[in-house]
């Protein structure tokens, strides 16, 4: 690693900035691991978009179909894709706590920056907070790299903001993808700004997180390198201009976007995220593919009506 423990949230706070993408990992027929496709997207992830970190084997990367061996090998195809082109966050959630542990370690031997790991699925609700601080000072005493939490409603609760700037005093917890309202997320930084990098997965609601709220992070979802091309790269626009404090125009690009946001949001089916998201990747060009059960792929209807709305959606795909 680049840091040592007790370096972890000085590294983060020097380093962990810019725009970070959760990667969808893309499946063969056979629904074996596309490890050629995954190189493929990294490489115009990185070279084509300037996405600046990646977030591997999270929801989007469909950790829960995968095998412990799968996961690890998704971390190392990932390290040796970036070639330290890009940093990485590897998801190392489960609800197995010798799981969580035996991935992060490995993380930290492949040569990944930091990792992220959920709040638990708890199967009672007596002393929660005090079960949540145990269970992420056990994972951050087992090792050394930067930890972000991730506090989401699907695990069933969201961890206060007073219960997040406890956690911000451990000293290798350096980040938050804080999936939750904005007044709970804004609170949180109000907290805990100073020793841990506050941020969520809305890129809608990224440009005045930046302006208000100072944020560095985008901690990340799939738009990146959805709503960019290598001919339109309006988000890392917009990025850059909020960050040189040029907001008027940063938000007149940010709104410029507002038609493919569209496109995506409306064409999606709600119970189809994954195999949505992968069709429309095919229809930039990129490495898609597959989803696996139980996650269900695109009807041919549902197809037409996305590649329609791709098409219409001013999206600028060639020069």
């Amino acid at each position: 690693m680049k840091y040592d423990k007790k370096t972890a949230k000085a590294h983060s706070r020097a380093t962990m900035k810019g725009v970070w993408a959760a990667a969808l990992m893309p499946f063969k027929d056979d629904l074996s691991i596309d490890e050629d496709g995954f190189r493929r997207n990294v490489d115009h992830w990185i070279g084509d978009l300037g996405i600046d970190g990646f977030f591997i084997a999270g929801k989007q990367g469909e950790f829960f179909s995968m095998s412990i061996d799968e996961r690890k090998r998704s971390f190392d195809l990932a390290v040796e894709a970036c070639a330290g082109r890009a940093q990485t966050i590897m998801s190392c959630s489960d609800q197995n706590m010798d799981v969580v542990i035996d991935l992060a370690r490995h993380a930290e031997r492949c040569g990944a920056d930091y990792i992220v790991v959920h709040a638990p699925i708890l199967h009672f609700f007596k002393e929660q907070d005090e079960t949540l601080l145990n269970y992420y000072r056990t994972i951050a005493d087992k090792v050394d790299i930067g930890i972000a939490l991730w506090s989401h409603p699907d695990s069933g609760y969201l961890m206060s903001p007073e219960l997040c700037n406890k956690l911000a005093d451990i000293e290798n917890v350096v980040a938050i993808k804080y999936s939750v309202p904005r007044p709970m997320y804004s609170e949180l930084t109000r907290l805990a700004g100073d020793r841990i990098l506050v941020s969520t997965a809305s890129e809608e609601e990224w440009l005045d997180n930046i302006l208000e709220l100072n944020w560095q992070l985008y901690l990340c979802s799939s738009p990146p390198y959805l709503i960019q091309t290598r001919h339109d790269k309006r988000m890392r626009e917009y990025t850059d201009l909020a960050f040189a404090g040029k907001a008027e125009e940063a938000r007149r690009i940010r709104d410029s976007l507002d038609p493919v946001r569209a496109a995506l949001k409306n064409t999606r089916p709600a119970e189809k995220p994954h195999s949505h998201q992968k069709y429309w990747q095919e229809l930039l060009g990129q490495s898609g593919g597959r989803v696996r059960p139980p996650l269900l792929e695109l009807t041919e209807a549902e197809k037409r009506a996305t590649r329609a709305a791709f098409e219409a959606c001013g999206l600028k795909t060639s020069a």
